[in-house]
């Protein structure tokens, strides 16, 4: 087996590869630069021929960094690679474990490479061109509600100066940020227009969507979200796997008598979905009866706020594995129920400790 380890970056990548004749510690990997641009890709292309790589006895890896390495992931893909993208905190912690001592885009390049050697990741298989299509869409809009949020700070803080003697261009100024923020929802309106005719005229987004949007606290743009920032649902085998990949599974620090750390999210995982699922696990702490109930336990139990708050989260998006899963709707009949069960279990429970106290 060959191993490829990349590291991208805007205008360039490097890559480092072993062969299976490279010995992990002692041997010096194959390295090369190019251009972050199709003829760069192609040229990588070339350079594995000449180094007598098969494509299908190659594993390559790359780390998760935004937009700039989505194309060449891709083209790799599509020739028969088995491409695997990486957590850069995985990367970086393997890094340390080796001593590294130096941080250059070619040293980078090949602890990705012995990462990948020693660990062999699991596979990433691109998204399906319509859930590509509604995840641009969902990350420009993102990326649009940021710019209005810039600029209506501007706003205000120019609001804040209008009893003080200000000079002449302020008006100037106000007018611009007025034009840009008008600008900026019209583009919003648009973007979100397209994102729900895109869904709808797709058999698959459309049925998903509407499962989602029966789980109550989740709302049209969160199961927007939600259907493109979460791959396949097919490829998790659990739904502790999906908040894994979240980065909503609990994180523990104890170590002997005497380091005891409390509880917290692990945040390793998709940001992005951690954003997107913030309010609607508050809202559906007063109306979802599961997360609710989840909620109130948690309260008796003396938990802080943020810790509800990150487990409600959690347990919703178990409810998004389950609907999409099953590809069954959300029972309210059901969860009620259960969480009726939950209670009074915990109730008998607290009775007895009150009993044998």
């Amino acid at each position: 087996m060959f191993f490829l380890g990349i590291d991208i970056s805007k205008a360039k990548f490097d890559v480092a590869l072993l062969t299976p004749a490279t010995d992990h510690k002692n041997s010096k990997p194959r390295s090369k630069s190019l251009p972050n641009s199709p003829v760069g890709f192609e040229q990588l292309q070339q350079w594995l021929r000449l180094n007598l790589v098969p494509i299908d006895q190659l594993h390559v890896a790359l780390e998760a960094t935004g937009t700039y390495g989505q194309a060449l992931a891709r083209f790799l893909y599509e020739r028969g690679c088995t491409v695997s993208v990486v957590n850069p905190a995985a990367i970086a912690a393997f890094a340390k474990s080796e001593m590294a001592r130096n941080k250059t885009d070619k040293a980078d390049a090949i602890h990705i490479a012995r990462y990948v050697q020693a660990f062999r990741p699991a596979a990433w298989v691109p998204p399906a061109p319509e859930v590509a299509h509604l995840q641009a869409l969902a990350r420009r809009r993102d990326a649009l509600l940021q710019m209005r949020q810039m600029e209506t700070s501007r706003l205000e803080s120019l609001e804040s100066l209008e009893s003080l003697e200000s000079p002449p261009s302020q008006g100037t100024v106000r007018t611009s940020i007025e034009a840009v923020i008008h600008l900026l929802n019209e583009q919003i309106t648009a973007i979100e227009k397209e994102m729900r005719d895109h869904i709808k005229g797709t058999p698959s987004l459309k049925e998903s969507h509407e499962l989602l949007d029966g789980i109550p606290g989740i709302a049209e743009i969160t199961a927007n979200a939600i259907l493109a920032e979460l791959p396949d649902i097919a490829s998790f085998e659990s739904a502790a796997a999906v908040a894994a990949f979240a980065g909503l599974s609990p994180s523990l620090k104890e170590s002997g008598s005497s380091v005891r750390g409390r509880p917290h999210l692990s945040k390793i995982g998709s940001a992005r979905l951690r954003r997107a699922l913030y309010f609607p696990a508050v809202a559906a702490m007063r109306h979802n009866p599961a997360v609710a109930a989840l909620a109130e336990r948690l309260r008796a139990r003396g938990k802080s706020k943020m810790a509800i708050i990150g487990a409600a989260m959690r347990k919703l998006l178990h409810l998004v594995y389950g609907v999409l899963k099953s590809r069954r709707p959300f029972d309210r009949g059901y969860h009620l129920t259960t969480a009726a069960t939950a209670a009074a279990t915990a109730a008998a429970a607290a009775a007895s400790q009150l009993e044998a106290a």
